[in-house]
């Protein structure tokens, strides 16, 4: 494989991690060779290990490392103090910022801001809907995650068609998928406690909790207010039915084996070597099948040609 063009993205960590060890990791990605890194808490509001003024010092010293920032909000709002915290966000002008619902797209286009995201939880399935998020403001976004390759393909093409301008897309290549926010706290309803008295149940789950079926097969992570998928999305291995669609990639934070991976897609672009296959992944979305099965790399349409 020939060396690759795309921007390398770090997601925002979707789990609740002692502060203490979230410094520790964006030190180590500092020292990492990503383009970008999404900051911010974007599952819970009572994840507040570190609040907005510890996230926009993060990301002066991650910028000051060469790296691009921006800055992520909540998927759900439920409260007042939510809409005030989302406000802050978006009055900041230091970094970009990354919308995950309509709430934060309607302040950020009321500012005239024209530099924000539009994230994956916006649900974007048609080529008009992304045009409006274009006209008001949005430079990048990214598709659901239960979009296939075929599907997005025909929707940006009739994008192009409208002719409203260009937008970036970003797409996920490795990590689990955001399958659902609810206002419901599952992990605080797996230790039957109430929402607002979880006594930060998932501090005990670095990676999630995960549920199985009744076989005992891996089926969901609960993460919270979010439900994840129980394997992790890889597009890792077929970069180059990926980079045609996308300017830029993404990688969501794990407990283990985030560095070796941004590792190895920077070795795709800089020397064309191809990540190895991840069986215990999943990437049947992409090929509009079940979401949980993987295709080996032999067995997908455009290996076949």
């Amino acid at each position: 494989m020939n060396p690759l063009s795309f921007e390398l993205v770090l997601a925002p960590i979707p789990y609740f991690w002692p502060r203490g060890r979230v410094l520790s990791f964006y030190e180590a990605i500092a020292e990492a060779p990503v383009d970008a890194v999404v900051l911010g808490e974007t599952v819970c509001a009572r994840r507040a290990e570190l609040r907005l003024p510890d996230w926009i010092a993060l990301g002066r010293d991650l910028a000051a490392a060469g790296k691009r920032v921006v800055l992520a909000g909540y998927a759900l709002i439920e409260s007042e103090s939510h809409l005030k915290w989302v406000r802050r966000l978006v009055e900041q002008d230091e970094f970009a910022v990354e919308a995950n619902e309509m709430g934060t797209v309607r302040l950020l286009a009321a500012a005239g801001r024209r530099d924000w995201i539009a994230g994956a939880s916006l649900n974007v399935y048609n080529p008009h809907a992304l045009a409006q998020l274009h006209e008001a403001g949005a430079r990048r976004w990214l598709p659901p995650p239960e979009l296939s390759r075929a599907a997005l393909a025909h929707l940006l093409e009739g994008f192009t068609a409208l002719e409203q301008g260009t937008i970036e897309t970003e797409l996920p290549v490795w990590g689990p998928l955001a399958l659902a926010h609810s206002a419901r706290c599952f992990t605080a309803r797996h230790y039957r406690l109430q929402k607002d008295a979880c006594e930060f149940r998932c501090l005990a789950h670095p990676a999630g909790l995960p549920l199985a079926t009744r076989d005992g097969a891996d089926f969901l992570v609960l993460n919270g207010v979010q439900v994840l998928s129980a394997r992790p999305w890889s597009l890792m291995d077929r970069l180059e039915e990926v980079t045609p669609l996308a300017q830029a990639l993404r990688l969501v934070p794990a407990p283990e084996g985030t560095l070796e991976r941004i590792a190895a897609l920077d070795r795709a672009r800089r020397l064309g070597e191809m990540p190895a296959p991840e069986p215990e992944s999943c990437n049947g979305f992409w090929y509009g099948e079940s979401g949980f099965a993987y295709r080996a790399p032999s067995s997908s349409p455009l290996a076949a040609r």
